[in-house]
């Protein structure tokens, strides 16, 4: 099958973010984006919870999509600060992010864990981003490839397709650090991951692979021109709207 992905510029709030920083974040974001009238690649933000609803309603029209940073696996129950997937559905969210790094290290997630809440996504209409990186212990340690391919097999969900999965890259080590892998080495991880989805997926060459991990504008471009690379997901530099922006412009 030919490679035809399209570009996902994808932003990770994080914890971060009044209503009123938000709102001006996402308004900034949403008249970049109709300005650029971009048709060939996808821009998606993804605020705090408490925010979704806001920014939805502040970029509908624009282009723009929004999504949650986590869901849990169940629709609902007694799950005391949780938020389900049906929930970011009904908030006005089209993708939720599960799996990443700082879910697994804070909250203690495993494949098994991130694999439901990508079933979860599913379930509620969602694009899960799922995202998988190994630690700096782990890449000193030569394990990279290895684990990528454990954290794969474990968190992508049965029954996965190119229309239902975009897959995240992010080396732990590399996460608001200011540190990026060299662009060859990128390129490697995510020829490892294209590798290990055409054991998982059936249109494996379709998966939109994702790379994250202190993504900015001055270094956009190159890493976006690696191997196997089909957009990005951007933390610190998210937050500013000119940034995200160039980054977006660089896809």
């Amino acid at each position: 099958m030919a490679r035809t992905p399209r570009p996902l510029i994808a932003g990770n709030w994080k914890m971060n973010g009044s209503k009123a920083d938000g709102l001006a974040l996402a308004k900034g974001v949403a008249d970049g984006v109709k300005q650029a009238g971009w048709t060939d690649r996808e821009v998606l933000i993804c605020p705090p919870a408490t925010l979704i609803m806001a920014v939805a309603e502040a970029v509908r029209g624009s282009g723009v999509l929004v999504g949650g940073e986590d869901c849990h696996a169940k629709p609902s129950g007694a799950h005391t600060g949780d938020v389900s997937a049906e929930m970011l559905r009904d908030a006005g969210a089209s993708h939720v992010i599960v799996g990443h790094s700082e879910r697994r290290t804070d909250h203690g997630e495993t494949d098994a864990m991130v694999r439901a809440k990508a079933e979860a996504a599913w379930r509620a209409g969602l694009m899960p981003i799922v995202c998988i990186g190994e630690t700096l212990a782990e890449r000193e340690a030569g394990r990279t490839l290895g684990v990528l391919e454990t954290q794969l097999k474990g968190s992508v969900p049965a029954g996965a397709t190119a229309a239902k999965l975009v897959v995240a890259y992010e080396p732990v080590w590399a996460i608001g650090t200011g540190k990026t892998p060299t662009t060859p080495e990128v390129a490697a991880a995510h020829a490892h991951i294209r590798k290990v989805l055409g054991g998982l997926v059936a249109d494996a060459p379709a998966v939109r692979l994702l790379y994250g991990g202190s993504v900015k504008g001055s270094n956009a471009a190159e890493l976006l021109a690696a191997g196997d690379v089909d957009g990005a997901l951007v933390g610190g530099a998210s937050l500013k709207a000119e940034e995200f922006l160039a980054i977006a412009k660089a896809a």
